[in-house]
């Protein structure tokens, strides 16, 4: 008897189903190859931005109201240009959009790219930075365009050369400034330019913040102009200078969004208090064991403080975006399309500004749906803030009546360091530009242990006043005005200053880097008239 010859038949869904995996891979791969040659064709496009060649075209451009496509101009053979119309000779498209970090037309819910005096709208705020001068004023940052205008004017600097008025800023002040920085940097070293007095270098630092900041006029790579970012990571064991063209286009504005200090021993050398890692009790820990440091001394409740400057990148780095590797350009800076080349927008705004060039390249919501997230994030968060200011300052409050009743220095350490611990969490939550969307849940965890300890603060100090049988009421705050007079602020004579200082020194100031050829940005000029 034969035996029947068995066959195997090959069931067809196998087939189809290895088909399907190899068009999925394939699709991948292609999709990968898109994204990379995308990256390339805009690296391409920036030298296709660059105008040609005209023979003879001097190093030291000045800008021309008419257009020349075929303008090329060398940027810098040695070192930095701080002019950044030069580079808009080149680089046109950016150039414009840069131009438009001047606008002032975008508000959000909470917040836009105007004046805004964020004192006026938060009183508390005076009395949680008494002592320091941001009690004086504190408005809400505009574009880059006004990086230097805005701190000229600023209170905070006060106003050298104008009556008694001394120059109590060190150059140090400048440092995130503008493309000037890195330039005078180089010129006097970077020890003598800390050391140096903030007026002194008035006349130098005359450029907004631009070109130079980031790029290599050479290669057009991104790059870093501030030393203080790469010696902090060297400090963790991580040579910066490597970092992938990707991690570059969050980096270089870490240069300066970040938390720093000024180390003591009167050289106000800038140092980024990473040493320990990134999160605010991280830096806590430095600032109380390894550094020993305060920015001053709280002059109502008498506490060591510390304060937070804005730390955008570290919070950044804790939130969903920035573990997900999407870098600070990728939604303050998206990639636009010109007469057939790409080149990134330099307006370097809120991604709120233009959802659709921003959030909706990788979100498939509706640009309602979208900014709804945002506001919703905003609102709790601003919830718990508007929580912890008044039991914060009411805090201090309490420790200048306990003081001011008897208590001793020693009976006042452990409200001390509530007060001080509690005050950095605040600062830190609130001075980070955009923290309710880098982290939304971090943000809201240091502001809720803010608020934790600033009510521990008052228990300790409830304490001290019921021992020495003080009665402790609340002053009238309810005004910037009144919060200032309460901390004993003159801001009548402070603000005659100021319009003197802005009246007298500071044209000369431009006028002086207009005649040496340092100033080349004519529009600069509608700011001082």
């Amino acid at each position: 008897m034969n035996n029947p010859v068995k066959t195997n038949k090959r069931n067809p869904s196998i087939g189809w189903g290895f088909l399907f995996i190899v068009m999925a891979i394939v699709f991948l791969l292609g999709l990968l190859t898109a994204s990379i040659m995308e990256r390339r064709t805009e690296n391409a496009s920036v030298f296709n931005n660059k105008r040609a060649d005209i023979p003879g075209a001097a190093p030291a451009f000045v800008a021309s109201s008419e257009p020349n496509d075929k303008m090329k101009v060398e940027i810098s053979k040695t070192g930095i240009d701080s002019h950044n119309d030069l580079w808009g000779a080149n680089y046109p498209r950016e150039y414009d959009t840069w131009k438009k970090t001047r606008e002032m037309d975008f508000k959000s819910k909470h917040l836009g790219n105007g004046v805004e005096d964020l004192l006026e709208a938060r009183p508390d705020m005076v009395v949680l930075w008494a002592g320091f001068p941001f009690s004086l004023d504190y408005f809400a940052p505009r574009g880059h365009w006004y990086t230097l205008y805005d701190m000229r004017k600023s209170l905070r600097v006060g106003s050298p050369g104008v009556g008694e008025n001394k120059d109590v800023m060190t150059g140090t002040c400048w440092t995130c400034k503008g493309p000037d920085v890195p330039r005078m940097m180089q010129e006097l070293g970077i020890g003598k330019f800390y050391t140096a007095r903030w007026s002194e270098l008035g006349p130098d630092i005359v450029n907004p913040l631009g070109c130079a900041d980031c790029h290599d006029p050479k290669t057009m790579n991104l790059t870093i102009t501030r030393p203080a970012l790469v010696e902090a990571f060297r400090r963790r064991g991580e040579d910066v200078t490597k970092a992938s063209p990707n991690e570059m286009r969050s980096l270089v504005c870490a240069q300066c969004h970040v938390e720093y200090y000024f180390a003591e021993g009167g050289n106000r050398y800038i140092t980024f208090p990473w040493d320990r890692g990134f999160t605010v009790e991280d830096m806590e820990k430095y600032y109380d064991e390894d550094a020993r440091f305060s920015d001053w001394t709280h002059t109502l409740s008498k506490a060591p403080m510390l304060k937070a400057q804005h730390p955008d990148y570290e919070l950044y780095l804790l939130g969903t975006h920035g573990k997900r590797g999407i870098s600070c350009a990728d939604c303050h800076m998206p990639r636009k399309t010109k007469d057939g080349l790409k080149y990134t927008d330099h307006q370097i705004t809120s991604p709120l500004k233009n959802v659709a060039g921003t959030c909706q390249t990788c979100h498939r919501e509706s640009e309602e749906k979208l900014k709804s997230y945002v506001h919703d994030h905003q609102d709790k968060i601003l919830e718990i803030r508007n929580r912890v200011e008044p039991e914060l300052a009411k805090a201090h409050l309490m420790a200048k009546a306990a003081l001011e009743g008897g208590a001793t220095m020693d009976e006042m350490k452990p409200a001390h360091k509530l007060l001080r611990h509690a005050t950095w969490r605040w600062d830190y939550g609130v001075a980070s530009h955009g923290a309710s969307f880098h982290a939304p849940v971090e943000t809201a965890r240091i502001l809720a242990t803010a608020l934790d300890k600033s009510l521990l603060a008052q228990i300790e100090l409830q304490k001290l006043l019921t021992s020495r049988n003080i009665t402790f009421s609340m002053p009238d705050i309810s005004t910037r005005e009144k919060a200032q007079a309460y901390i004993g602020l003159d801001m009548a004579k402070l603000n005659a200053d100021k319009a003197e200082f802005m009246k007298t020194v500071v044209p000369g100031w431009i006028e002086d880097a207009r005649q040496k050829g340092k100033l080349t940005e004519p529009d600069l000029l509608d700011q001082y008239k």
